[in-house]
């Protein structure tokens, strides 16, 4: 099963990459109001059922994948390649 996880900063965290993404747009001549960083990571996880894959990806994140103190997640499971 594919599964793709996005882990961002929670909101009201300092998100320092994000603040120099948004100088450098701003520098560029696009306006931005705000710009958070986070990072995909991408799954091949060795089941067929969407629930069991959903909570093997929710185990992954509380224990490697994201800090849950800063960091939120959001898990997509996809079917297909």
């Amino acid at each position: 099963m594919k599964v793709r996880v996005l882990v961002s900063p929670k909101q009201g965290i300092l998100d320092p990459q994000g603040i120099a993404v948004r100088g450098s747009l701003e520098q560029l001549g696009f306006s931005v109001s705000d710009v958070r960083v986070g990072r995909l990571v991408d799954l091949d996880i060795e089941t067929s059922d969407e629930s069991q894959a959903r909570q093997m990806a929710e185990a992954m994140c509380d224990k490697l994948l994201a800090n849950s103190l800063i960091e939120s997640y959001e898990i997509q499971v996809r079917q297909d390649g």
